[in-house]
């Protein structure tokens, strides 16, 4: 099967590589400019396995059964530029954090083409073609649409050591993953602090336990089904030094996802009178280390 990579990012490298390692023709769509400076053999660490695999480089995405998009959601409307030819691709395959970009992507595309999923799990970029696969876990959830075009591909990420399953309700795979990203993401970032020292920290790990009970409202709100309960146990599960990609950015000085992370949580709240204070006072956290003048969600 062909296969279109959309963002060789963290987790973009780490599908791509996963798909060439068990035989597929992958292609990492890169920034134009940069294709022929692109590694063809790009290396992947993870503590699942380590290997180097083959892939194609291109500017633009080719014909494929499946183009994976795994740019971060505030690179989203100028890697699109990218598809030129979206009559030649078979099934797209988000995998952006947030909710609100399967929209976006079923307006441009079509409601049958865009089957959204979720990926969980820390992995980063460390140079070109040279990615990390950092946390223990990898989760790889697609909604059910897609179980004839992408069953056998899951298989594939199952042996490699993924997590994989289908999920029936598209709120409940869309907000399943929310409901941890969010209150993970706002408090190490807010607190500058991994999942451990927030937890351990009686003021920040209050906040993000609040916000778990304020996000899963929400996500209940919008028809999905979570439990706070089932969140705050998988969060005590995490490596206490995982960072989440957010504190990351703001490290590095480039913007965070918060609108694509916090957004939905606090539009959603607004939209069905749920009091989210935890939440705001995180965000407002974020936008303070930030240094934004105004609010960064939309």
């Amino acid at each position: 099967m062909r296969h279109a990579i959309l963002g060789a990012g963290g987790v973009g490298g780490l599908i791509g590589g996963c798909l060439a390692r068990f035989g597929d023709k992958v292609t990492l769509v890169v920034r134009p400019g940069t294709a022929e400076s692109y590694p063809r053999e790009i290396r992947v660490e993870s503590r699942l396995g380590s290997f180097n695999a083959e892939v194609s480089i291109a500017g633009e995405v080719p014909p494929v059964e499946i183009l994976w998009i795994t740019v971060k959601a505030t690179q989203l409307e100028g890697a699109l530029k990218s598809v030129t030819n979206p009559d030649a691709i078979g099934r797209m395959v988000p995998l952006l954090n947030g909710i609100d970009h399967v929209a976006l992507l079923r307006s441009k595309y079509g409601q049958e083409q865009v089957i959204p999923g979720t990926f969980a799990g820390e992995s980063e970029r460390v140079s070109r073609g040279h990615f990390v696969h950092r946390s223990p876990f990898a989760n790889l959830n697609i909604l059910s649409a897609g179980r004839d075009e992408l069953g056998a591909t899951l298989e594939k990420f199952q042996n490699f050591g993924f997590e994989c399953r289908f999920v029936d309700n598209e709120a409940t795979l869309l907000w399943g993953k929310l409901v941890f990203l969010a209150p993970f993401a706002l408090s190490t970032t807010a607190a500058d602090k991994n999942v451990g020292d927030v937890l351990a920290d009686p003021h920040w790990g209050a906040l993000g336990k609040t916000c778990v009970g304020e996000t899963c409202a929400v996500g209940m709100a919008e028809g999905a089904e979570v439990s706070a309960e089932k969140v705050l146990a998988g969060v005590a599960r995490m490596p206490a030094g995982m960072r989440s990609s957010m504190q990351k950015d703001v490290e590095s000085g480039n913007p965070p996802e918060l609108d694509a992370i916090a957004g939905p949580v606090l539009r959603g709240a607004k939209k069905h009178g749920i009091e989210v204070p935890a939440t705001r006072e995180l965000v407002a956290g974020v936008e303070r280390r930030v240094g934004a003048t105004a609010s960064l969600i939309a």
